[in-house]
């Protein structure tokens, strides 16, 4: 595939391509990027290593999503471009996710399994949707209901940040967390570190970042209004337990430079 047909599997969403002129060598750096014309797909390669080959493997015009396939030799990397709501998007399918031959089965692998439970237990027409009776989604994050669950009031966090390490926080107006693990994070740490990571640092190290305290793989619900620049709040009357679709288990995730 080159660079005109490429560009034309774009169209066929309304999206837009730029591909540099150098060779496709080397797995491609993904980014979403703005000049006059609006936000366009960028692909720039390294111009090293092996050749690569790019593959549309599917598209749904009336979503405005399409599956591309990077072959890197023996290694294949798909990822899920799409618009939600407002924007471009880009999303790393996981390479343990089978049989992912086109745009449903792509969006069905960034959904996680409990997620997948909740769609087949209130058997929902449309898994899709951004609001159905199995779960919420704004972004890359769902709320899935969790009817019956109390939070004393001392528990309940306010107007908590929800974040991947990455990019801007949405915002809960009201969360839980129960479980999980205690990190620092910093600009340069933005996974966090442990507490027995943290206390290896020099004196120097941790004084030349702003830390704060976090809590990683923690259960998370969350309650009232969920808010984020790029999405339409939305307000959840009940607690939901709140997960992250899986795009952080791809390894092709690194070659995705966009973040939400």
């Amino acid at each position: 595939m080159d660079n005109r047909v490429l560009e034309h599997r774009f169209a066929v969403i309304g999206a837009r391509v730029k591909v540099d002129d150098r060779p496709w060598l080397g797995m491609p750096t993904i980014d979403i990027l703005s000049d006059r014309r609006g936000e366009y797909f960028s692909l720039q390669f390294p111009a090293e290593g092996r050749e690569v080959d790019l593959d549309v493997v599917d598209t749904w015009a009336d979503r405005r999503h399409l599956l591309l396939l990077v072959r890197d030799g023996d290694e294949k990397s798909k990822f899920l471009f799409g618009h939600d709501e407002r924007h471009w998007f880009v999303a790393a399918i996981p390479e343990s996710a089978r049989g992912v031959s086109g745009v449903s089965a792509a969006m069905t692998a960034l959904q996680p399994d409990a997620v997948r439970d909740a769609v087949r237990r209130k058997k929902v027409k449309d898994p899709f949707r951004r609001k159905n009776k199995a779960f919420i989604r704004q972004g890359e994050w769902f709320f899935v209901p969790e009817p019956g669950l109390e939070v004393a009031a001392g528990l309940v966090l306010h107007n908590e940040p929800l974040s991947r390490g990455g990019g801007t926080a949405h915002l809960m107006e009201l969360a839980f967390r129960r479980g999980g693990e205690t990190v620092y994070v910093s600009r340069r740490y933005p996974h966090g570190l442990t507490h027995e990571e943290f206390r290896a640092l020099s004196d120097k190290e941790r004084r030349s970042e702003s830390w704060d305290e976090m809590v990683r793989d923690a259960e998370v619900y969350a309650k009232g209004a969920i808010r984020h620049p790029d999405h339409a709040t939305i307000v959840l009357p009940d607690w939901h337990r709140v997960l992250m679709n899986t795009e952080q288990g791809a390894r092709a995730m690194r070659h995705v430079v966009f973040l939400d």
